[in-house]
């Protein structure tokens, strides 16, 4: 055997016994409409929010603000790509695209975040090589808080999964915000109710 695959096999040899997950405790949400609370969240943190009435519409307020010609890849069925991925896209593949298309599983109006998995990226990499994420949310698949997210049954059916709040952003110590520093520019949830 190589010395690598000695090393995998002890390790995996030599891990603890599974553990039931600690239950997570309930905390009242704050009152008033989750959505507008989801709103005002992820403006905090620098995202934007519209609403539309169907796929064609994402795909032309994507294209009256970036251009026709915008490179655009897609694993919302909804609103068609100009590139096509699938699972065996090699994730390098995207670092050329300008605007990336996924719909949440579901949205947290305490934080203003959007959860997806492998599922909904088709490839992982969708959500951190483009330059410009558009997740379509259905109204419906907000959840108040937190641990409303948690207790959902999708952690556990995903390999993967991250709730993202924001285009990516950083800060030095003189207080100066650069957004789109280390993943994408922008970050666009579309209001738009599951098919």
């Amino acid at each position: 055997m190589a010395s690598r695959e000695t090393f995998l096999a002890r390790v995996r040899a030599a891990q603890p016994a599974a553990e039931p997950l600690p239950e997570v405790p309930g905390f009242d949400a704050p009152p008033g409409d989750v959505r507008e609370r989801f709103v005002a969240s992820l403006a905090l943190m620098g995202g934007k929010t519209a609403q539309v009435a169907s796929g064609g519409e994402v795909l032309a307020q994507i294209q009256a603000r970036f251009g026709a010609d915008v490179s655009i890849v897609s694993s919302a069925p909804e609103v068609p790509g100009t590139r096509a991925i699938d699972a065996h896209t090699p994730p390098a593949s995207l670092e050329d695209v300008q605007v990336g298309v996924v719909r949440a599983r579901f949205g947290v109006a305490e934080t203003g975040s959007v959860w997806l998995s492998e599922r909904e990226y088709g490839v992982n990499a969708l959500g951190y090589l483009v330059q410009h994420l558009y997740v379509l949310l259905d109204p419906a698949a907000v959840v108040a808080g937190l641990q409303d997210a948690y207790w959902r049954d999708d952690f556990r059916h995903a390999r993967y999964a991250v709730l993202v709040t924001g285009p990516s952003a950083t800060a030095d110590i003189e207080g100066v915000l650069i957004q789109g520093a280390q993943g994408v520019r922008s970050l666009t949830v579309v209001w738009l109710p599951a098919p």
